[in-house]
């Protein structure tokens, strides 16, 4: 028997679609995540060859509605797209006139029990994990490709190697620590490192994506090179992956001429955007904004100061950009360069742990972590802050 809306889990979905000539090739995507803890739990998207935008966002929509369902049919839903129209017409404020979109309109409002579903209108540079999925099924489909997927976060898991984390744990059924039990191969491992020293470091500035992307300084460049000194002497790094703001490609860079590889850079190991707050030290931000630092600092959710990123909205970036990495190399050891905030999300993932230990973590500047990703959707983190190479 299907339980009513509020009985069940809480979803949140972002779907997308879009077309390159309204009409022309089209395609839709979307994700399903836990609303709780930021988790995806599914992904779904297809070239759906000749349509408008608005038939390709309404598919893209049914398509999410349709993989929450089959997650749990009786989970609360909130819906964020970035088309207005589609957001509006479901939630019964516009008209539907058009005839190609009343039939997917009829058939997303009948996936879940009346009243599960909420909807919510996003800009588009906050949707784009959908927008992503949306674009590959367009970039399919100019290829003369027929292309869909349907990933549960079982699949996922088995596609793509991240640590899996149950919504709704229980002691007695959680897995066994990876490496008990059976042979589970070579695991990924991400070595994680924290950009050199700039000027704002010392000072304890807030100094995130919004900011005037600051060089290193000279310190910071005496600590990347004796960081490239320590991983020539490891000698496992295989790649290397990047944030792309400068601090983090100086660092990047200098330790990919010792170990003799390239640089790819990955838009989604960016520091957060603190928004106004970007420049100022933590006592100018107590005194100026007192009432919305509180908040950042006792909800996940909670964004800084003009418009910046919460660390909920982080958490969702870093997962995304995690669980491609490990697609991308699995199996394989890569130093990511990046900032505080996404490394310690990459470990308070790892650890399954609750957003606020990001405030009881220390991240010294060229400091090193590390974290082993196994096939089972089990992590490990195996090393954490280390800055030895630094004495």
């Amino acid at each position: 028997m299907t339980r009513g809306p509020g009985k069940g889990r809480t979803f949140l979905i972002e779907a997308d679609g879009g077309s390159r000539g309204n009409p022309g090739p089209a395609g839709y995507g979307a994700v399903v995540l836990d609303a709780a803890s930021g988790e995806v739990l599914a992904e779904t998207a297809a070239h759906i060859g000749t349509a408008t935008n608005n038939v390709a966002e309404y598919q893209g929509l049914v398509a999410g509605l349709r993989a929450a369902f089959a997650l749990d049919p009786g989970a609360t839903v909130h819906v964020r797209m970035d088309s207005k129209l589609v957001v509006e017409q479901m939630s019964g404020r516009w008209k539907i006139k058009h005839p190609d979109m009343r039939p997917l309109a009829a058939e997303a409002g009948t996936i879940f029990p009346a009243g599960a579903v909420t909807y919510e209108w996003i800009p588009r540079e906050k949707n784009k994990y959908a927008d992503r999925l949306a674009n590959e099924a367009m970039d399919a489909g100019k290829r003369g490709e027929v292309w869909q997927a349907d990933r549960s976060r079982a699949q996922l898991v088995a596609e793509r190697p991240g640590p899996a984390v149950a919504a709704e744990p229980a002691a007695e059924t959680a897995p066994p620590s990876a490496g008990w039990g059976a042979d589970l191969g070579t695991p990924t491992t991400f070595v994680l490192l924290r950009h050199g020293e700039t000027a704002l470091t010392p000072l304890k500035r807030f100094s995130g994506s919004g900011g005037n992307d600051p060089e290193l300084s000279g310190t910071g460049h005496r600590q990347a090179e004796a960081v490239g000194e320590a991983l020539a002497a490891r000698g496992t790094v295989q790649a290397i992956v990047s944030s792309p703001l400068k601090r983090c490609r100086q660092t990047a860079e200098t330790v990919a001429a010792r170990l003799n590889l390239d640089v790819r850079l990955e838009e989604g190991l960016r520091e957060t955007d603190f928004g106004d707050w970007e420049g100022l030290t933590f006592a100018e931000v107590q005194e100026r904004y007192p009432d919305d630092l509180h908040h950042w600092l006792t909800s996940a959710k909670a964004e800084p100061t003009g418009g910046g990123e919460s660390f909920a909205s982080v958490a969702r970036r870093v997962a995304v950009t995690r669980d491609r990495l490990l697609a991308r190399y699995a199996g394989r050891t890569v130093l990511l360069v990046s900032h505080v905030t996404p490394v310690k999300s990459l470990l308070r993932l790892a650890l399954a742990a609750p957003p606020e230990a990001m405030f009881r973590m220390e991240l010294a500047a060229a400091s090193l972590s590390a974290v082993a990703y196994w096939a089972d959707g089990n992590a490990s983190v195996r090393l954490f802050n280390e800055t030895s190479h630094l004495r």
